[in-house]
């Protein structure tokens, strides 16, 4: 009996579809890309419960005729290539034509299209890939897409997607990607009838600031300076951030053609322009535009288009970090001190004979670590006079190299009472002996596990306690970020935040968690959406604990802080009665111990 058969087209095309549209956002991306290609000047946008219920894009192209809306929908027909010759100079954003099929796959689709030179257009209604009618209507040169009912047929996909404000965010993402690499467009951004971005045609720069600026803050344009470079192989144009502007959050986008896309090579190639130019995990923000001969390229090795083949990418790499250090090197960094130039050092120049260089003094006997010596005296020797103690004379000298081979302890579920005191090295550690050795502690990150532990249960368990603010701060945020803020409010005010919106785009924050009373709320809430983003965090469950986690940084005992006995002794003890308490939920040392062995090969 023969076992192989040829699958519906319907399957088939759901199945096709799986690759091409996983959410809202795909379908969004392959209809505005068809509306660019066919020359649209202005493009619509209107989504309604994040693209679930209804994601309609409306264009001023140059429409279709009859003919070409109905083989619009037909599997790999497409006006953008002839031949496979043809993929390897594509100036189109779409070409497989797989994009129009599975969408009307999983959806419900209504479209109306017009040429200029037809006086009447064309209306045509797909539901499941079934074909449900195709009449003459009168409507506006263009087209006109409806996309309802998203996975209608598909309920296991349907039950998939995220919350309504995720799938919102992925819808802006998405849209970013499109409006930054094409200013001469205008679009618009309806989401549930409130228009979230209204952009009209500009410059890449005006399009950068409709985007991500905000009129209450300082043009958000201002802290980058521009890059431009033209060669025979590539031409690379753009902007880069200033670094003393840069952030733990960036924006960072690379384009290629007219084409969004991902490139991690080349991500390298920023970061080693700013190298040694940035502070730890700061990363920095750029809007960099590649223009390349097309047949230098190949964009048919994903079915999201995001990645992208060079011919010669390790040239474009140095062409790149070139550009980029040029441009901070001319705008950004410090006036460079000119010797030649008399005044320049505030030295006065003899009106005759030679000018005398300044001469520096050098002690080859300074010992910076020598208390006469100390740069800071007061310090110097600050806390060591009580550190040992209390201990056994036997060990009144533990440690007298300063590079001691630390063993990282794995953690022990029923660890012994610390007996005797606890002592506070360097303000930033603290230190308990053992029968096996000396326990060292980081004190914040120890204070950190215990705080996370805290808030976890309260976000579970319990309501955390609220600090009512004198004056209430206000947070303003881009559209993006106010759709995520509105995902995990509930959580927030669980912890006991008091946020209450006040505009489209801003917040008004008018209680604090108590343990973070003391502290700025908005820099507190900002890192917050920070980790949430950066962890890609979906899940009420993992956003949670990213919540937990950012509080807690925020309300630990800050490095260099001096704790009493008791603090020292209650901090150690809460640290020690965690289920795991040898390392931060985000995998940081806590605890070290420095065994009797390795102290004995001491001496």
């Amino acid at each position: 009996m023969d076992i192989i058969h040829l699958l519906p087209d319907s399957v088939a095309n759901q199945i096709a579809a799986g690759e091409v549209i996983q959410r809202p956002a795909s379908c969004l991306k392959e209809l505005v890309e068809n509306s660019l290609d066919a020359h649209a000047t202005h493009v619509r946008v209107i989504v309604r419960d994040a693209g679930r219920t209804l994601l309609q894009v409306i264009d001023d192209g140059i429409g279709m005729s009859e003919m070409d809306a109905r083989l619009a929908f037909e599997r790999h027909a497409t006006s953008k290539i002839r031949e496979a010759q043809d993929l390897f100079s594509l100036r189109t954003m779409g070409f497989r034509g797989e994009a129009l099929p599975s969408i009307c796959a999983v959806s419900q689709v209504e479209m109306t299209t017009r040429r200029a030179e037809d006086e009447t257009g064309t209306l045509l209604e797909i539901h499941g890939s079934e074909f449900i009618r195709q009449e003459v209507c009168s409507c506006p040169v263009g087209t006109n897409i409806k996309v309802s009912n998203l996975f209608f047929n598909v309920p296991v996909r349907r039950k998939f997607l995220k919350t309504d404000q995720t799938e919102l965010r992925n819808l802006l993402t998405e849209f970013y990607h499109i409006v930054l690499v094409y200013p001469k467009v205008a679009f618009t951004f309806v989401h549930n009838d409130e228009i979230l971005h209204e952009l009209p045609a500009g410059t890449e720069k005006q399009r950068i600031e409709a985007v991500f600026g905000n009129p209450k803050r300082n043009a958000y344009t201002s802290s980058f300076v521009e890059i431009k470079t033209e060669t025979e192989l590539v031409s690379v144009s753009g902007f880069v951030v200033k670094p003393e502007s840069a952030t733990r959050k960036a924006e960072q986008y690379f384009f290629v053609n007219g084409r969004y896309m991902r490139h991690p090579y080349f991500l390298k190639a920023v970061q080693t322009a700013y190298s040694g130019m940035l502070p730890n995990d700061y990363q920095p923000s750029f809007f960099i535009y590649f223009n390349i001969s097309p047949e230098s390229i190949d964009v048919n090795i994903h079915p999201t288009k995001t990645e992208i083949k060079f011919a010669d990418e390790q040239a474009i790499f140095q062409i790149l970090m070139a550009s980029v250090r040029e441009a901070l090197g001319k705008f950004t960094l410090a006036p460079q001190i000119d010797f030649d130039t008399a005044g320049a050092l505030d030295i006065p120049v003899p009106t005759d004979g030679p000018v005398s260089r300044p001469q520096v003094s050098v002690d080859p006997h300074y010992n910076p670590f020598h208390a006469r010596n100390a740069v800071y005296p007061d310090k110097a020797s600050k806390g060591w006079e009580g550190l040992y103690e209390g201990m056994p004379a036997s060990r009144e000298h533990v440690i007298t190299e300063p590079q001691a081979q630390e063993h990282i302890f794995p953690g022990l579920q029923e660890p012994e009472v610390i007996a005797g005191p606890v002592w506070q090295f360097d303000e930033r550690y603290l230190i308990a002996p053992r029968a096996d050795g000396l326990l060292f502690i980081h004190q914040h990150r120890a204070h950190v596990a215990v705080l996370y532990a805290q808030f976890m249960d309260q976000l579970t368990h319990t309501q955390g306690a609220m600090q009512q603010l004198l004056f209430p701060e206000v947070l303003a945020l881009p559209r993006n970020e106010m759709a995520l803020l509105s995902t995990i409010l509930p959580d927030l005010q669980t912890i006991g935040f008091d946020i209450e919106q006040l505009s489209p785009d801003s917040y008004s924050i008018q209680g604090v968690p108590a343990q973070i009373a003391d502290r700025s709320a908005v820099p507190v809430v900002q890192e917050i959406l920070l980790r949430v983003q950066e962890r890609d965090a979906n899940t009420r469950e993992e956003w949670r604990e990213q919540i937990a986690l950012s509080l807690a940084e925020s309300a630990a005992i800050p490095t260099g802080k001096t704790l009493t006995e008791n603090e020292r002794q209650d901090l150690v003890s809460r640290l020690l009665r965690l289920p795991q308490y040898t390392r931060t939920p985000d995998g940081k040392t806590v605890v070290s111990l420095i065994g009797n062995d390795e102290i004995g090969r001491r001496f």
